[in-house]
């Protein structure tokens, strides 16, 4: 193994902060969204929109590992 040169930072306080507005405004979809769903009687609907949810997450997972992969670069 290699040793790394230090720790990856964030480039700038904005972009910390769109990060992380992103991550809470996924976080509130992820759970808000199918809630209301539930409530209103849409179950039909939610569980499509979980399984999309899940199999589109699980393929952009793999997309951002093989390009950081085969750019070898850090996450950062």
């Amino acid at each position: 193994m290699t040793q790394q040169q230090g720790k990856g930072q964030w480039a700038s306080n904005f972009g910390f902060l769109m990060a992380a507005i992103g991550s809470a405004v996924g976080l509130g979809n992820l759970w808000g969204f199918p809630y209301k769903m539930g409530i209103s009687g849409g179950f039909a609907f939610l569980i499509l929109y979980l399984i999309l949810v899940v199999l589109v997450g699980y393929v952009i997972c793999l997309g951002e590992l093989s390009l950081g992969r085969n750019s070898g670069k850090g996450v950062v």
